[in-house]
């Protein structure tokens, strides 16, 4: 093989070579181009959209999307339920401190994402969402008595979660759900609570002695009305048969009279009768004698 063929078979094989690496570095260099010009968005997720730095209206919906590489980017954005707990300290309407531990499920409005993150930022959570929670937390326990905060929770967590979802609907925060989960008061209040709970079931026990104590007394009130009604019926019927015996005793002696009385002799005879002591008399005629055929049949 001659000096010159030689020398053109290796100037072949370098243009090959050449060609196959200036093939793969354009590949390469598309498939980079590729990449920072193409975007996914994950569900549950928005892509806020920054063109030099400006942050756009627009936002990218779930999905496969393509950009302008070098100039835009695209910041994703969670728009699912998100929740956070916070301990707050506020003071209630009667000057009693109360620890609160709350939970809040909130979630960004997809719509306004985009206004969120160039206002905000990334940081909403440090710097729109706790403290919001913690003010409307004061501004509503302020509102109520440490009593009324036991005894009305529901009101209460009702109007802190209404005075939170304005303070951070502002910011396009949409506020979900707001739980209570423990109210915690001072060590006196406690204390005051327990002797006031202590005094109520004392208070309820006399009440249900008094209440025992009342009945008996109105059965024993009862029974003497009924001893007196039976006495005075006993009284009432002796009475009676009193007048009774003395009402038979009269008309017997009634009848005893009209019937003498139908014969004047006969009556004086019984008028005798019974002024006669019994005794005889140790003189006398004839005429001192009753004549006791008078007083007898035929």
């Amino acid at each position: 093989m001659s000096e010159t063929e030689n020398t053109k078979g290796k100037t072949g094989k370098n243009d090959y070579s050449t060609r196959v690496a200036v093939a793969a570095v354009a590949v390469v260099v598309a498939a980079i181009l590729f990449f920072l010009s193409t975007v996914t968005v994950r569900s549950g997720t928005v892509g806020v959209v920054s063109v030099l730095g400006a942050v756009q209206e627009r936002v990218l919906d779930a999905g496969f999307h393509l950009r302008a590489p070098f100039v835009t980017n695209v910041t994703k954005v969670n728009t699912q339920t998100q929740k956070i707990e916070s301990n707050s300290s506020a003071a209630s309407k009667d000057l009693q401190t109360v620890s609160v531990v709350a939970a809040v499920n909130y979630h960004i409005d997809p719509q306004g994402a985009a206004r969120l993150y160039k206002n905000v930022g990334m940081s909403y959570e440090t710097q729109i969402v706790t403290p919001a929670i913690q003010e409307s937390v004061k501004a509503v326990i302020a509102r109520f008595s440490a009593e009324e905060l036991i005894t009305q929770r529901q009101t209460v967590s009702a109007g802190i979660k209404e005075e939170l979802a304005q303070k951070i609907g502002t910011y396009d925060i949409v506020t979900d759900e707001f739980n209570i989960m423990n109210f915690d008061f001072s060590d006196e209040f406690n204390r005051a609570v327990e002797a006031k709970q202590t005094a109520q079931q004392d208070a309820l026990k006399a009440e249900q002695e008094l209440a025992r104590v009342t009945v008996e007394a109105q059965q024993l009130v009862e029974q003497a009305k009924a001893e007196a009604e039976a006495t005075k019926a006993r009284a009432d019927a002796e009475a009676y048969a009193t007048k009774a015996e003395a009402d038979a005793e009269a008309y017997a002696i009634e009848a005893i009279q009209k019937q003498l009385a139908q014969s004047g002799e006969a009556y004086l005879e019984y008028q005798r009768t019974q002024k006669w002591d019994g005794k005889l008399p140790t003189v006398g005629g004839a005429s001192a004698f009753i004549d006791a055929s008078k007083f007898t049949d035929g």
